[in-house]
């Protein structure tokens, strides 16, 4: 197929009407009345942030939910996303079948058509770029910058699956029962973007994804906000998968604390909004901390200051 053919096949039956069936260079897209646009990137390369031989389905779902997780995070509604391929040799038609149904069925799930991209041949590894597109109500976006003293800290789901998840993909980690061992693997594979909070987020002051580690991130956010804080892991909502992985082993904390690609969404809240910010939650939010002056303290599970090689999963 040359790359026309690859396009009308494979992803113009995914595109929104703002795609113009994928016919020309550009997408056309007017956002609703009143609302500001909310506009994230991601990009994903084999050997990084998947397994090269994982099922092309859950390779595209990643790549896409990855960035919905973003606009999660803002609060906002997805409108649309770009797509940039970059495909080895390998990666032939049969693949490209089932990545693509893998993408048209969250794209429909979520409500995120594909508006348009780029694909081109790679010698290798396989690289994705998503550009995801939201909507949210001016001036309503919590910022990773807006976090104040006093504020409650609140986290989404449960921290750490994924990255005990990378560990078992990658041979390590105690004996766990099956059941455990594929919720762990699964939520790697899969992350689930919390967009279900966006009510709730009204509510919140600042607010990111967890994407590169519990505690690195939310001393990212911090920092970016001029504040200091504390996280106690005591309180931080560890799945009885987890669980019973730190009863094995304890190291497991670490990893669980700093591994990254949880996907879930971290909040700074004034405390005059908590009980709204949790009546309005839609999965499950746990309180796991404070902001505060000065600077930024993990407590560990016996109350005394942790220390860990490394706060959050880094590039570079």
């Amino acid at each position: 197929m040359n790359e026309d053919d690859l396009i009308a096949r494979f992803f113009a039956p995914l595109a929104g009407p703002g795609g113009l069936g994928l016919k020309d260079d550009v997408a056309l897209l007017t956002p609703p009345p009143g609302r500001d646009l909310v506009v994230t990137a991601d990009a994903l390369v084999a050997g990084v942030h998947f397994f090269s031989h994982d099922p092309p389905d859950a390779i595209a779902a990643k790549a896409l939910r990855v960035n919905l997780s973003d606009l999660a995070a803002k609060g906002a509604t997805p409108l649309g996303f770009l797509l940039s391929l970059a495909l080895p040799r390998e990666a032939g038609e049969a693949w490209l079948e089932v990545f693509a149904q893998g993408l048209g069925a969250d794209a429909r799930t979520y409500g995120c058509p594909l508006l348009g991209g780029d694909t081109v041949k790679t010698p290798g590894p396989l690289t994705l770029s998503i550009t995801a597109l939201g909507t949210v109500e001016p001036g309503r976006a919590p910022l990773r910058t807006a976090a104040r003293a006093g504020d409650w800290l609140y986290v989404s789901g449960t921290i750490g699956d994924a990255a005990l998840g990378l560990q078992l993909r990658l041979g390590k980690g105690p004996s766990l029962s099956p059941s455990l061992r594929d919720f762990l693997l699964e939520r790697y594979l899969r992350p689930q973007p919390r967009l279900a909070l966006s009510p709730a987020l009204a509510h919140a002051r600042a607010a990111m994804d967890v994407s590169d580690g519990l505690a690195g991130d939310l001393a990212k956010m911090l920092r970016a906000s001029g504040v200091g804080g504390v996280l106690d892991l005591r309180e931080v909502p560890f799945s009885d998968a987890a669980r019973a992985w730190f009863a094995q082993d304890a190291g497991g904390i670490e990893i669980a604390a700093t591994g990254g690609d949880d996907y879930e969404v971290l909040a700074a809240v004034p405390p005059e909004q908590a009980a709204a910010f949790e009546a309005a939650a839609t999965v499950p939010v746990t309180r796991i901390g404070a902001v505060g002056e000065g600077t930024f303290e993990v407590l560990d599970l016996s109350g005394a200051p942790a220390r860990f090689a490394r706060g959050a999963y880094s590039h570079f």
